[in-house]
């Protein structure tokens, strides 16, 4: 039996770059929606950046431009002239969504920002992915500043969470900042789907990427509104044991909430005289004597196994624990396999490359089947096409699209 996919007939016109954007869309073409990625004649900065493929005649391309490009088509416009922005209207008229993740008003100091495109179509769905919000919605101060992941986690507190008191602060190392916001751009962008069809009307999706980190990190916040003191980097002030613990082959993470958790740990490492220790009745006391008390124990327990058998052995006793992972060990995980959340996608002239699928799964489309991502302009000679034939009579100067060599990376 044929079932459509989610957002099967959704049209997306996507003009993003780096990740949030991307992500956004990616998730959204993942669920089966139509994404027109338009890109200027060089291409998005991600076709150039990353570690680089060589292709069996010596081209160079960026592998970035594969994470959160499958399933779209590209369509090269050159914004800065008029016939460019021409076009993109006409893409606006016949979308549901358009997304972009420019500076603040990019769009609207060329001449297609969100009132313009609402004008011409008020069916239309506009989502935003900026920094500190698109200055349209509860503005901010800082709205003009530019801002990357590494903002984001900073000014959202994340970043002062991370390590140690011995150390300085460190990013998220995996683009918290720019994936999350992406993932909440995805889910606002359905709500407004929602809304749509009950009211026939689009809205504007405002997505800071500071408001995501703020709300990623809502646990220190809400702490520092109750006791009035920012928690330490890299310590649980209120829970323990929680957090890594040294193995004999790397490091296993062990997490304890509650008496009834904390009975079972200390049954599982053979410490049940610690269950009833006055010093460790709780979790705020546990924290306070972590180093003194409950490290060593652990540490006794733990120093002797593999971080696989550790964790392994605490999960059987209905303790959460996991061994760490580096990438590699991700990737070959039999979770990861056997929730097939790995997808080659394919380069043409380069070869097939793993990359992470989506972590949506849906019982009616759990494992959809992946597309490659585009070459720079592959489509835009077809989606031309397609609005000089519009039922809508509305022709498009082909001069109006932007030239493109056709090649990944120029």
């Amino acid at each position: 039996m044929n079932v459509s996919r989610p957002l099967e007939g959704v049209v997306i016109v996507d003009l993003t770059h780096f990740a949030a954007g991307p992500y956004c869309t990616m998730l959204l073409a993942d669920a089966g929606a139509r994404v027109i990625k338009v890109e200027p004649p060089a291409g998005e900065i991600y076709r150039s950046e990353g570690p680089p493929l060589v292709a069996d005649d010596g081209t160079v391309a960026g592998s970035y431009h594969l994470r959160f490009n499958r399933h779209k088509e590209s369509v090269v416009l050159d914004l800065k002239t008029p016939r460019g922005r021409d076009t993109l209207e006409v893409l606006a008229k016949r979308a549901d969504v358009l997304v972009d993740n420019f500076r603040p008003h990019t769009l609207d100091r060329l001449g297609v920002g969100y009132g313009r495109l609402r004008r011409l179509n008020e069916r239309l769905i506009y989502a935003t992915i900026t920094g500190f919000g698109s200055g349209d919605v509860d503005p901010s101060p800082f709205v003009n500043w530019p801002a990357l992941a590494i903002v984001a986690e900073a000014m959202g507190g994340v970043m002062d969470r991370i390590g140690d008191g011995e150390c300085g602060p460190h990013w998220t190392g995996v683009s918290a900042g720019d994936l999350y916001a992406g993932a909440l751009a995805t889910s606002g962008i359905l709500m407004a789907l929602l809304h749509r069809d009950r009211t026939g009307l689009g809205q504007h999706v405002d997505i800071s990427m500071v408001d995501a980190m703020a709300s990623l990190n809502e646990r220190a916040v809400m702490s520092y509104g109750v006791t009035g003191a920012a928690p330490r980097a890299g310590e649980e002030q209120h829970l323990a044991p929680f957090g890594p613990f040294r193995a004999r082959d790397g490091h296993v993470v062990i997490g304890v909430i509650g008496d009834a958790l904390w009975r079972r740990f200390c049954w599982a490492i053979s410490r049940p005289d610690l269950v009833d220790d006055p010093r460790l009745a709780d979790g705020i006391r546990r924290a306070e004597h972590l180093e003194s008390l409950l490290r060593p124990a652990i540490d006794a327990w733990v120093a002797g196994r593999d971080k696989e058998a550790a964790a392994q052995a605490l999960a059987e006793a209905g303790v959460p624990a996991a061994p760490v992972y580096h990438a590699g060990e991700v990737a070959e995980s039999a979770h990861l396999k056997a929730r097939h959340m790995l997808v080659d996608v394919e380069l043409p002239g380069y070869g097939a490359f793993p990359v992470v699928a989506s972590p949506i799964k849906l019982s009616a489309d759990p494992t959809p089947a992946s597309a490659r991502a585009p070459l720079l302009g592959e489509h835009t000679a077809s989606v031309l096409a397609e609005l000089d034939g519009g039922e809508s009579g509305e022709g498009v100067s082909r001069e109006s699209i932007a030239p493109a060599s056709g090649c990944v990376h120029e």
